[in-house]
C-alpha cells in the first residue's frame, strides 16, 4: 500500500478512484506523562513521552486508513491529510484523524 500526501504518485497512473477513506485514533494521556511533560516545560527539553504517543496515534490512524482503502480494492491512498486535536475534559485525550482518496495505480 502506497500512502502519499501528494495528489499523484510520480511515475504511476491512477487507473481508478475508489473513494474517500479515513482513519481515527483517540489516545488518552496519563497522569505520569502529564507530570513529566510539566517538568520538562519548566526546565526545558523535549517531551519524549508525548512525542511517542503522538507517533503511535498517527501510525495507528494511517494503518486503519490503509486497511479501509484495501477493503475498497485500492492499492494506494493519495492526498492524505493528517489532523491532530485534543479533546475531552481539559484536553486529556489526543485525536489523530487521517483522510485521503483510495485509488488503484
Amino acid at each position: 500500500m502506497i500512502l502519499s500526501t501528494t495528489p499523484t504518485i510520480e511515475g504511476r497512473t491512477i487507473r481508478e478512484y475508489k473513494g474517500v477513506v479515513t482513519g481515527e485514533t483517540i489516545i488518552g494521556a496519563n497522569f505520569l506523562k502529564d507530570f513529566m511533560a510539566g517538568i520538562r516545560d519548566i526546565v526545558g527539553g523535549r517531551a519524549e513521552s508525548y512525542e511517542k504517543v503522538l507517533r503511535e496515534a498517527k501510525d495507528t490512524s494511517l494503518k486503519e486508513m490503509a486497511q479501509r482503502a484495501e477493503a475498497m480494492g485500492g492499492n494506494a491512498v493519495v492526498g492524505i491529510d493528517i489532523d491532530y486535536e485534543t479533546i475531552g475534559a481539559n484536553g486529556s485525550m489526543l485525536m489523530v484523524a487521517t483522510s485521503g482518496t483510495a485509488v488503484v495505480i
